[in-house]
């Protein structure tokens, strides 16, 4: 099983991308890699936690996060938090590489959804290499 949560920041695409992974052409591989969507609910997660929150959360419930593309602004930020605290045995965060073209571009989003379901199924080989982008 694998367990996936979209951050606050890109809620509505990551959504979308997810449906388009549940499509009957790529159905059978969701459902192969038994994809559990998880919530900031479901990890008792404020939406105005912090960026070190989340990633520790996530950490820690083993799921991915799928993110836009973050800054490296302040102690608390993602991508300072992967530096710090990044291990070998790390999920990746798995990182929209152009949400504006995510948004407007279809085919982009099924280039972004058959890459996601590539690094989902290589989920242990990407373990401690931090940040991948999508697609």
């Amino acid at each position: 099983m694998i367990r996936i949560m979209c951050d606050q920041d890109v809620l509505g695409l990551g959504r979308a991308v997810l449906a388009r992974c549940r499509r009957p052409d790529w159905k059978p591989v969701w459902d192969e890699l038994a994809i559990e969507v998880f919530t900031f609910a479901d990890l008792r997660l404020d939406v105005g936690a912090t960026d070190a929150e989340i990633w520790t959360a996530c950490q820690t419930n083993q799921v991915v996060l799928l993110t836009g593309n973050r800054n490296a602004e302040g102690p608390d930020s993602l991508e300072m938090t992967i530096r710090k605290r990044n291990a070998p045995d790390s999920l990746p965060i798995l990182t929209f590489a152009d949400l504006r073209r995510l948004k407007h571009d279809r085919a982009y989003q099924e280039l972004v959804a058959e890459g996601l379901l590539e690094k989902l199924i290589d989920l242990d080989a990407l373990r401690g290499t931090g940040r991948i982008y999508l697609p």
